[in-house]
């Protein structure tokens, strides 16, 4: 089997040990990274900086360009230690999947667990936090080798359950904050107000870099379902009883404009926001994560 299946997520499903997972997506990962713009990796990654105007168009790295979307400037210095730390949903609205192998839950620690391994292969320390209505458990940053250990461990552990208090545990974690740091979120972020996520707004404009990787099941995004359906909320109580076929153009369009104002109010505030569902490559998000690797002084 070549290595690059184990970048999909039913293939991941086969593999049972958290460890081996996440070895397998990040050399799955780097095997395609050779012929990428990201030379080196037994040194360092190259570093990537966004466009800015007044760039020289020809430094334009338009491979990048076609994976994210995005303008990426490509540079080749060094980069100093970068500090991360893992925020993990555990809100019972993660443990769920229509007809993928993984649940949005298990798509997320596969992610997280592959990022650990791939901070602490380059010796950037990392650290965990997850929650629900609250912090539920947190690791300091480390950069050790028995860190991977300690997270993996503890994300094996970990089980959704519980409502979503988006706000009270992104503002617990801005009280554990001494550094400056990366802070890599992964949530669906199906909250009662969408206010909520302001919070990590606040994060980065107190100068912490963030990812947000906004994690649905392809059923969501997609919305597969016809005829009529008995859907529930994980979270409380209500349920619905509708009619697929004629629910589904005005649920597509609510979940597109949710998604694009979500984009929108990242790009306003500095924050690197990924759209990903249960089918999608995990290359897209490790990609996003070397992309907003940023040399720290």
């Amino acid at each position: 089997m070549s290595v690059e299946k184990y970048l999909k997520p039913n293939v991941i499903h086969q593999i049972k040990r958290l460890d081996l997972r996440a070895q397998f997506v990040v050399k799955g990962f780097l095997h395609g990274l050779h012929a990428s713009p990201f030379h080196g990796y037994s040194v360092q990654f190259a570093e990537h900086r966004k466009y800015t105007p007044g760039d020289e168009p020809r430094t334009i790295d338009w491979q990048v360009y076609a994976k994210t979307d995005k303008y990426y400037v490509k540079k080749f210095e060094a980069e100093t230690t970068i500090q991360g730390y893992l925020m993990m949903d555990l809100s019972e609205s993660m443990d769920y999947t229509y007809r993928q192998d993984l649940t949005k839950f298990d798509y997320a620690v596969c992610l997280a667990a592959a990022l650990s391994y791939l901070m602490v292969s380059q010796q950037d320390p990392v650290g965990l936090v997850t929650f629900s209505d609250r912090i539920r458990a947190s690791l300091s940053p480390k950069s050790k080798r028995a860190q991977l250990n300690n997270i993996l461990s503890l994300l094996a552990k970990a089980r959704p359950t519980g409502k979503t208090k988006f706000r009270e545990s992104v503002n617990q974690l801005a009280g554990m904050l001494r550094h400056k740091s990366l802070i890599m979120v992964f949530s669906d972020l199906l909250l009662e107000q969408t206010e909520e996520i302001e919070a990590l707004y606040r994060l980065s404009h107190s100068g912490h870099d963030v990812i947000l990787f906004h994690v649905l099941d392809e059923a969501e995004v997609n919305f597969p379902f016809s005829g009529t359906c008995l859907f529930q909320d994980l979270e409380s109580d209500l349920n619905l009883n509708t009619n697929a076929d004629q629910a589904r153009a005005d649920y597509l369009r609510a979940v597109n404009e949710y998604r694009e104002d979500l984009a929108k109010r990242c790009r306003q505030n500095r924050i690197d926001y990924v759209p990903l569902d249960t089918s999608v490559q995990f290359d897209k998000a490790l990609t996003e994560y070397l992309l907003t690797r940023r040399t720290r002084t």
